[in-house]
């Protein structure tokens, strides 16, 4: 599975099941999201018909599978805070280091300059220094981090902020 068979393109309703089972995977096994309880199908359609243009939910698929999705969410809800987005980029286990997460966010980041924002905020668990590398490698710049803010398997987790200003 390589890059060049990759196809990116925006979530629908149809897609929600495959994006449901790879986010309840790292819900159940991973720091790389705080979230705890696992998600229904309900909880992610209903957060697929909540967003609007500026904050797309894109997916990217091999051979016709869903391998991984990626969104650009909302960074608060203030209004000043209006172009400025977080990004989020989840990849099935088995796909991951093939080029599929870069090519996921690459892709936010073009919509997001598309959309008008001015900056993406990207955050990751410490325990996930390849997260952070690959926001390193389109251009992130490090921005902070928060110590102890998450509570999750038992442990205190860190949260390294990142941001590319468009």
């Amino acid at each position: 599975m390589g890059l060049a068979h990759v196809h990116i393109r925006l979530a629908t309703d149809n897609d929600m099941p495959a994006v449901r089972v790879i986010y309840n995977h790292y819900v159940a096994t991973s720091t790389c999201t705080f979230q705890v309880e696992l998600e229904t199908e309900n909880d992610r359609l209903e957060w697929l018909h909540n967003r609007t243009p500026a904050h797309p939910v894109v997916v990217a698929l091999v051979d016709g599978e869903i391998i991984g999705w990626a969104a650009l969410s909302p960074w608060k809800s203030r209004g000043a805070y209006a172009r400025s987005v977080e990004a989020s980029v989840y990849v099935q286990p088995d796909g991951l280091r093939r080029g599929i997460g870069r090519a996921l966010l690459a892709d936010l980041i073009e919509r997001a300059r598309a959309a008008g924002h001015h900056t993406i905020i990207g955050g990751a668990c410490t325990e996930h220094p390849g997260s952070l590398a690959l926001q390193r490698v389109l251009g992130f710049e490090p921005v902070g981090c928060f110590r102890e803010v998450g509570y999750k398997f038992g442990r205190w987790l860190d949260v390294a902020y990142m941001q590319l200003l468009l």
